[in-house]
Order: structure tokens, then sequence, then C-alpha cells
């Protein structure tokens, strides 16, 4: 799913249809408007993201994009696997490289045996920039 917003509503899995070998992905091109009304939803203002000049005096010489916007489409992710009627309970990331603007950044969920754990990583290309691990409470077989 390539920077297109699902329609409608998605399947939903139960806690007992996910198995090891599952996954979801989305994948969006950040943009500098992105990037700005991130800022400005956020408060986060940090130069380092949207100053050229002042990044460039940084040890990534250049601007960067916010960690957490990056981290935000493992939000998305889940709403296509597990689905609708997931709750978020907890997210570690660990931020491994920086996004710049123009980078395609791929997240993705993958269950874990007998639990409502996932293992969540984002990429840009081949390049592991941020991964972690969610908890989410998934709903059961109705």
């Amino acid at each position: 799913m390539d920077d297109v917003p699902r329609r409608g509503v998605p399947r939903a899995y139960s806690i007992e249809e996910l198995s090891v070998g599952m996954t979801a992905s989305y994948r969006h091109t950040l943009t500098d408007q992105d990037v700005h009304v991130f800022a400005d939803l956020t408060g986060d203002h940090n130069p380092l993201h949207l100053d050229d000049a002042f990044a460039q005096t940084t040890r990534f010489k250049g601007r960067i994009v916010h960690g957490m916007l990056t981290a935000s489409y493992f939000s998305t992710a889940l709403a296509i696997l597990p689905g609708p009627g997931t709750i978020y309970l907890s997210q570690s990331l660990f931020f491994r490289a920086p996004v710049r603007i123009g980078d395609t950044v791929e997240a993705e969920l993958v269950p874990e045996k007998g639990r409502v754990r996932l293992t969540t990583e984002c990429r840009v290309g081949d390049t592991v920039v941020l991964d972690g691990e969610a908890m989410a409470l998934v709903p059961k077989r109705a």
C-alpha cells in the first residue's frame, strides 16, 4: 500500500487468527509538507527538522524527519493487521538511522506466536531506520 489511504473498513483479525509469518506494512514517501504539518501539530519546531542552514551544522549534515513522525506509521500498519478494534498498549522504539525528506518509509508489523506482541520495523530501502516492539490488545472471535 503505497501512499494510498485505506478506504472503507479493513478486515479485522481476531487473536485466534494471528500466526507467525503474517505481516502488514504501510509505505509513505515523506514530504517537506509532512514535516511542517507534524511540527505544527506537535509543537516540535526543532530546527534540525525545519531549518536547512541549521541542520547543515549538525552531525546529520541536513534536515531529518521527526523520529515520532516515522514511528507513527506503525499505528497505520496496526490498523491493517490485526485491524479494526485493535488497541495499542505500548511501543518500544530504537532509532537506528536518520530519515530524510523524500525518503520512502515502510513500516512493518509481524505478530509473534501466542502473544499480542508485534515486531515493528521501519526501512528506507534496505536500511532499517527504526525498530522495536509493540503490544496490542486484539479482540477475540465474536
